[in-house]
């Protein structure tokens, strides 16, 4: 059997691993575009910011590992076309200009996604930057190093944790979103008021509830300010962080999509074509608060997508779990986890939720410290079904977004999280540990009700 894998970054990577574990006899080739496989682009702020001395530790994976498990690896060759009906696609040797024709049994779709890159006047001017890749990261870095003033575009993970990296050395940052909070998608306004006033103490300006409206550039083309419908910037350099767009236009029309181009996957990262699989970015996700087909671009879905992809090659055998969307971040000292549905975005799908929001300290008073952790779990009204919740502390709770995520994904109600047995350790815990007690508040209130 010939196996073709397209796009080798997590979902790409995780997906060649395991069809050479399950299926050692297979023909397997992997087109990449770019020259390396498997960046965390997660751990670019972070390299941005000079916390990770060496790049390399943000590749886990490289074409030679993948070879020596039996992968035809052809890096710098971007498929062009993809016909599925005879099962052929037309493919470029970047580095030679040679084009030429490869045929498949079964196809997989790892092309992950890309920034979206709005129709703003002035965009293409030099030193607006995306950030996404290892080579973008490297650009990001080189003019970073001589800007004074940097204005971030997007209000995101990704915008966020940049912006932190930006100011600890010591840069003068705008950060610009067309929405009035900043992580709108995870975190509600109890939790975003407190990181928008951290944010401000920093010095960042923040102009939210604005959209881009023109990039102005100097004699020399490069941008100088940046104009919002209600202010201008002065800038050096400009980082887009405003989404991702699926990279699926290969396909379009060959197999079912949602309308932003996302590929429909079965439980089994099965397409609309039994010869077709698709995993990571490309492809959506079962989202376990709505039980909806979603588009969710992380890590976390394209390792679990791309180990199903190997699983299910031949015959269907390992069912998706599904995802909760479960995300950590940490933003000047702040330990923050959220997982499943916010109220703000609930509201916005049209469910019927209740949610409640407590603080209290994670382990008891009489020990020599404790920190206060704020939280909040949001649930049907109906069933008492917990479908989200947000952790935030200046102690490490992030680990409880996990619990949490669990708890969504097996369909867990109040009742069941407020007696969850939790071990009691004063070093660690309370008698009642925090999760118990925000459930037992969030039901007697909901009873109450």
């Amino acid at each position: 059997m010939k196996v073709i894998v397209v796009g080798c970054t997590h979902a790409g990577t995780t997906a060649v691993k395991n069809i050479l574990a399950e299926q050692p006899d297979v023909s397997l080739t992997v087109y990449e575009k770019n020259d390396n496989v498997s960046f965390l682009s997660c751990g670019i702020a972070l390299y941005v910011e000079g916390l990770v001395k060496d790049v390399q530790g943000l590749f886990y994976s490289n074409p030679e590992e993948l070879a020596s498990l039996g992968a035809n690896v052809q890096m710098e060759h971007e498929v062009l076309d993809i016909q599925l009906a005879d099962k052929t696609m037309t493919v470029k040797n970047l580095q030679t200009g040679e084009i030429f024709t490869d045929t498949f049994d079964k196809l997989v779709m790892t092309t992950g996604s890309w920034p979206i890159v709005p129709p703003i006047p002035g965009i293409k001017s030099e030193n607006i930057l995306l950030c996404k890749n290892f080579h973008q990261a490297q650009t990001i870095i080189a003019k970073a190093q001589d800007a004074k003033k940097i204005t971030v575009v997007g209000g995101g993970y990704i915008g966020i944790e940049l912006v932190e990296a930006f100011v600890e050395n010591g840069k003068e940052v705008v950060l610009i979103d067309g929405l009035d909070r900043i992580l709108n998608r995870y975190l509600d306004a109890p939790f975003t008021d407190i990181l928008e006033k951290e944010l401000t103490e920093r010095g960042v300006t923040l102009a939210l509830g604005q959209t881009v409206q023109e990039f102005v550039a100097d004699a020399e083309g490069k941008v100088a300010k940046v104009v919002t419908s209600e202010d201008s910037f002065a800038s050096d350099l400009v980082i887009l962080c405003v989404g991702f767009r699926p990279n699926t236009s290969l396909l379009k029309d060959q197999v079912d999509m949602l309308p932003n181009g996302a590929i429909i996957v079965d439980e089994y990262m099965r397409t609309s074509n039994p010869d077709v699989l698709a995993a990571g970015d490309s492809a959506v996700v079962h989202y376990n608060p709505t039980g909806e087909a979603s588009y969710i671009p992380l890590a976390t879905n394209a390792v679990r997508q791309g180990l199903l992809v190997g699983k299910n090659l031949v015959a269907p055998t390992l069912r998706y779990r599904g995802t909760q969307g479960t995300s950590g971040l940490y933003l000047f000292g702040q330990k923050i986890g959220s997982t499943g549905l916010t109220v703000t975005a609930a509201k916005m799908l049209g469910l019927n939720v209740g949610s409640t929001i407590m603080t209290d300290n994670y382990r008891p008073e009489f020990m020599p410290t404790t920190e206060a952790v704020l939280m909040e779990i949001v649930y049907e009204k109906d069933t008492q079904r917990i479908v989200g919740a947000q952790l935030m502390s200046k102690y490490d709770i992030t680990q409880s977004a996990n619990t949490l995520s669990l708890a969504i994904q097996e369909k867990l109600t109040l009742e069941d999280l407020a007696l969850t047995d939790f071990f009691f350790q004063p070093h660690f815990d309370r008698p009642w540990n925090y999760l118990n007690l925000l459930a037992q508040k969030a039901l007697a209130e909901a009873n109450a009700k």
